[in-house]
């Protein structure tokens, strides 16, 4: 049976920076349907990193984005009875779903503060290749990277 044909969305931009990513990223971070209040954590993310870095948040935030996608990830593949991780390249797409979802989950997981003050501090480490979403990128490297001797197997 063939796979559903997964057609091309076209995405709005957010409100204060007119970027269609950022509009996507508040999209991912909104819980239960509440838009007002994914935009509230987010815009009070970027006031929080332009207070503290000095620079230009969109910057900052892009710089984020680039290093938390990942280059390359591995997807199982059985061959003869036995699975196998085969590295694949990925796509750009999927490298902002990844680095998104990684940002997100980083700061959600620590404890104690308010959610614009963690995303801030998750986008700011991001920016400068440091915290858990780049750790996240580097293990999804390193695997890809162990598993190398299967790349005959991509199809």
């Amino acid at each position: 049976m063939r796979k559903k044909h997964n057609y091309k969305r076209d995405h709005k931009p957010d409100l204060n920076y007119g970027s269609i990513t950022i509009g996507r990223f508040i999209n991912y971070l909104m819980h239960d349907g509440e838009k007002l209040t994914a935009q509230k954590v987010f815009y009070d993310a970027m006031d929080i990193v332009k207070k503290t870095s000095k620079k230009e948040p969109l910057e900052i935030f892009e710089k984020a984005m680039e290093n938390a996608a990942p280059l390359v990830e591995v997807s199982t593949r059985r061959v003869g009875g036995a699975n196998y991780q085969v590295p694949r390249e990925v796509r750009p797409e999927r490298k902002f779903t990844l680095a998104t979802r990684w940002i997100i989950q980083a700061a959600r997981s620590k404890k104690g503060k308010a959610m614009s003050e963690k995303l801030a501090e998750e986008i700011m480490a991001a920016a400068k290749n440091d915290g858990a979403a780049i750790k996240k990128k580097q293990d999804t490297h390193r695997i890809a990277e162990a598993n190398r001797a299967f790349a005959h197997f991509a199809r």
